[in-house]
């Protein structure tokens, strides 16, 4: 079983900045791609940044040039630092990881954290 423990949301005025954490525990063999998704009132979630073990990185349009991921592989915890907020990233955001256990290859999920941007 593999868990997802997110920190690090809250509420920003528009064009602060923002990061949020996770960090993956629990018994799993390997942690292949973890990231970041979103899911605004009344829309789908979305991706919003992942990052392989590889080092390969995927961002949404909607936030390149402003968020970054990074990731910390030896303490299977990946950050995304958001800067230049907009409203419109409001939303809860959710920490997805992937990757093998005793169970085969699955997909795993934080809880989300809030984050607001509002003046």
């Amino acid at each position: 079983q593999v868990q997802l423990l997110e920190s690090g949301g809250g509420l920003v005025r528009p064009g602060g900045s923002l990061r949020v954490s996770c960090a993956a525990s629990g018994t799993f063999l390997s942690i292949n791609s973890m990231g970041w998704f979103r899911q605004a009132p009344g829309k789908l979630r979305e991706l919003v940044a992942r990052m392989t073990a590889g080092g390969s990185t995927t961002y949404a349009d909607s936030v390149k040039g402003r968020f970054t991921i990074s990731r910390d592989n030896a303490k299977n915890t990946v950050y995304l630092q958001m800067n230049s907020l907009k409203p419109d990233d409001t939303a809860v955001y959710y920490c997805h990881a992937d990757g093998w256990s005793g169970s085969g290859f699955q997909d795993f999920w934080g809880q989300g954290t809030q984050v607001t941007v509002s003046s």
